[in-house]
């Protein structure tokens, strides 16, 4: 019943910054999920870039984005933002969040199989 919402994206310069944002709706409370952010390069499989744990506060970064995103609620505990600084042009995918109980961040960001995705939202990283 949870449905997942992706908004935020556009055309940002190298180097520059952007947020996105997921609101996750049909929902009680989030307080034992972990959320998270993938995104996907062609031909390639979808990957987590971004998580964090409601739970237990945790989060976790994959390596080439470390020190560069942020991930973090946007007031309502249904809302999560992703906050991208420093963008490369590799940076510029199409960004998915995912939300799941009862996992840890790093496990959420290194899951696999991963079916129920929002229609994401475009990031383009250009002059």
């Amino acid at each position: 019943q949870v449905q997942l919402t992706e908004s935020g994206g556009g055309l940002v310069q190298p180097g520059g910054s952007l947020r996105v944002s997921c609101e996750a709706s049909g929902f009680s409370t989030l307080d034992h999920y972990a959320i998270g952010w993938f995104r996907q390069a062609p031909g390639k499989e979808r990957g987590g870039v971004s998580c964090m744990s409601i739970r237990d506060g945790g989060t976790y970064y994959e390596d080439s984005v470390k020190g560069r995103f942020t991930i973090s609620r946007d007031g309502a505990e249904n809302t999560f933002r992703l906050e991208m600084t420093r963008l490369k042009h590799e940076d510029a995918r199409i960004y998915f969040c995912v939300v799941k109980p009862l996992m840890t961040a790093q496990a959420l960001c290194n899951k696999k199989n991963v079916v129920h995705w929002g229609q994401g939202t475009h990031v383009t990283v250009s002059e």
